[in-house]
């Protein structure tokens, strides 16, 4: 009614101004036209219709939170739709998410920062079935960011001296396993002294999202983690598709609320798909958690190395923290020490397991567990999550290693015939200057061989990055120029048996203690 009420104030007007009867039935038309813009869709089959094969389509999500899976089931439902381009933080799961569309043969390419479970996936990679070009989440999220804002390529931090930057990455294989194609090398410039590696933007032609609201204009408003890459895709398409949970009335998303403004916005379905969690974890007290660790001796060295891990956090320590041990260190914190832990998937505020029957699938952490908030939590979209990391607005990150070079390299993401891809962890070492990177791990692999070497063995995931490396033996301070220095052992441990396990050469600390725990 208010439109209606503006277009005869404005044919009043126009008419009291000489203007002539068909100039104010266009006026009028063209006013009211604006009351009825409507981008909801009856359904996912009718807002998929024109999808073509052969495009780049970039899709929302996290593991299985914020995944757009009622617009996936209608493409996997048009088998017409095939050779696409997918461009997603990872590939789903076997029966889920955009795992459904590889099963299907639909998918001749992924652009993606880690592979994860998908043994199926894994499978078609190396075999040769589908291209895979594996880029850091924190890079995936700015080129997704940067396409979407006309700017055409960057430079970050992340990668330099790893294989992505030299282009060693196999992206093709043959039928027998062999490297059929490498990635591109990607071009270096340096700025005020460092090295940044330069990536190209990436364009979409459709955008799929999942939004928790969304009204008929295409405002949308994101819940909690399922924000992930949900933003900077939605802004990046030539045409935006969009599931909501709920599609409101005009007028119900607070505009300062709108995480997404319409413009960028072509359609709007109701989602159908239930929401998914990959992996459920609950809260459990220090002894339980322990249990996780395994049984028996190691256990108890792993039980050694998060004791000692806790001591890293300060008061007013902002911090990320890698899956397996590092998320455990937390719980063995001193009641007086405040840690803020940031949660690379758009979560600052990170809080503790739930308790049983109260997860909730919008709340996972990096790991892909449920996890819940602390009380003056925030949420953001994975660019902005990345953009606080590659600033060095962390304090601290704390993560796994499969090995640590005696000049602090680190190597965490691959091993010979295996793939996982790198995630943020390339992104989370790439500024040690003001994010001091400690790694846990045990001090030797499953055969007894050496994990702190002269020189990594496996592709880095950082150079010159790590600090400080915390093993069940001993805790090593790392010197960038000058190499490993021992300070701590644990207790009964000599460092004679330290050198008989480490490869790496090492000076021993004046003031060399027991461990502390």
């Amino acid at each position: 009614m208010p439109s209606i009420v503006l277009s005869l104030r404005t044919a009043g007007h126009l008419a009291r101004n000489g203007s002539k009867p068909h100039t104010l039935l266009r006026t009028f038309a063209s006013s009211a036209r604006r009351s009825e813009i409507n981008k909801v869709y009856s359904s996912a089959e009718e807002a998929v219709s024109d999808v073509k094969g052969d495009s780049t389509l970039l899709c929302g999500g996290f593991g299985l939170c914020g995944v757009p899976d009622t617009l996936i089931n209608a493409v996997k439902n048009k088998p017409s739709i095939k050779g696409l381009t997918a461009v997603s933080n990872n590939a789903g799961i076997v029966g889920s998410g955009l795992g459904l569309l590889l099963e299907s043969k639909q998918v001749k390419k992924m652009i993606a920062s880690y592979v994860g479970e998908n043994k199926v996936f894994e499978k078609m990679y190396l075999t040769g079935e589908i291209e895979l070009e594996l880029t850091p989440q924190g890079t995936l999220a700015e080129r997704c960011r940067a396409g979407g804002a006309g700017i055409p390529a960057f430079f970050t931090p992340a990668a330099f001296g790893t294989i992505v930057q030299t282009g060693e990455l196999p992206t093709i294989h043959n039928s027998d396993g062999s490297v059929a194609q490498y990635s591109t090398p990607r071009d270096v410039k340096v700025f005020d002294g460092k090295s940044y590696v330069m990536e190209e933007a990436i364009k979409g032609d459709y955008a799929f999202i999942k939004a928790w609201k969304a009204d008929k204009l295409g405002n949308l408003m994101f819940r909690f983690a399922a924000q992930n890459f949900n933003g900077a895709m939605a802004r990046n398409a030539k045409v935006t598709i969009v599931e909501a949970e709920h599609i409101v009335e005009v007028g119900e998303i607070d505009p300062a609320s709108v995480h997404v403004p319409g413009i960028y916005v072509d359609r709007v379905i109701q989602a159908t798909e239930p929401k998914n969690i990959e992996k459920i974890v609950n809260a459990k007290d220090p002894a339980e958690a322990l249990n996780s660790l395994g049984s028996g001796d190691a256990a108890s060295k792993r039980e050694r190395i998060v004791r000692r891990a806790a001591k890293e956090f300060k008061n007013g320590m902002y911090a990320n923290l890698g899956i397996g041990m590092p998320m455990m260190a937390p719980a063995f914190v001193d009641e007086s020490v405040e840690v803020q832990l940031q949660s690379e998937n758009g979560i600052l505020g990170l809080g503790a397991y739930p308790q049983k029957g109260q997860e909730d699938p919008d709340l996972i952490n990096a790991g892909k567990e449920t996890v819940t908030l602390r009380p003056g939590a925030s949420v953001f979209g994975s660019d902005e999550s990345f953009a606080m990391i590659r600033a060095g607005r962390i304090h601290m990150t704390m993560l796994g290693a499969m090995q640590v070079s005696a000049r602090g390299d680190l190597a965490n993401f691959a091993m010979p015939g295996k793939i996982k891809g790198m995630g943020g962890a390339m992104d989370l070492v790439s500024n040690p200057e003001k994010t001091r990177v400690v790694v846990t791990m045990e001090h030797t692999d499953k055969k007894g061989g050496p994990k702190i070497m002269k020189m990594c063995e496996f592709p880095l995931t950082g150079k010159a990055c790590v600090s400080r490396i915390i093993t069940e033996l001993a805790v090593f301070d790392v010197d960038f120029t000058t190499g490993l220095t021992l300070i701590e052992h644990a207790e009964g441990v000599t460092v004679e048996e330290i050198k008989s396990k480490t490869e790496a050469p090492f000076k021993v600390s004046e003031s060399l203690q027991v461990m502390q725990q």
